[in-house]
């Protein structure tokens, strides 16, 4: 069975501005985020996940917090085709909010809290 261009995902080149490392990267289309870092959570549970100042997260306690507020939203009736707003400074919350969003099965709107 031959596998669309599409299945087999496509790769892309992270350039990190610190240095000259590049990285090559491969994306599949056919997941959500969400479903990738679900995978990453289950291949490096302990190690760390996002880092923001002072605070740093595994990813075991990121899918965590993330869980938690997917299943809050859930039952506040998130889900499908529900838009959700996030309006968050930029913290790991940010990082928490969107994931817990997706796991809910709804879509994250940014919003710029700096904006009236």
């Amino acid at each position: 069975m031959n596998k669309s261009p599409l299945d087999l995902g496509y790769q892309t080149t992270v350039f990190n501005k610190d240095s000259d490392i590049t990285t090559e990267m491969k994306y599949y289309q056919n997941k959500c985020i969400h479903q990738v870092f679900a995978e990453q959570v289950e291949k490096t549970s302990d190690a760390v996940a996002v880092v923001f100042e002072n605070q740093q997260l595994t990813y075991r306690e990121l899918n965590a917090k993330a869980n938690q507020l997917g299943h809050h939203l859930q039952a506040m009736g998130v889900g499908s085709e529900v838009l959700v707003g996030l309006c968050v400074e930029r913290s790991i919350e940010v990082i928490i909010g969107i994931l817990g969003i997706l796991k809910a099965g709804g879509a994250y709107v940014p919003l710029d809290p700096t904006y009236p």
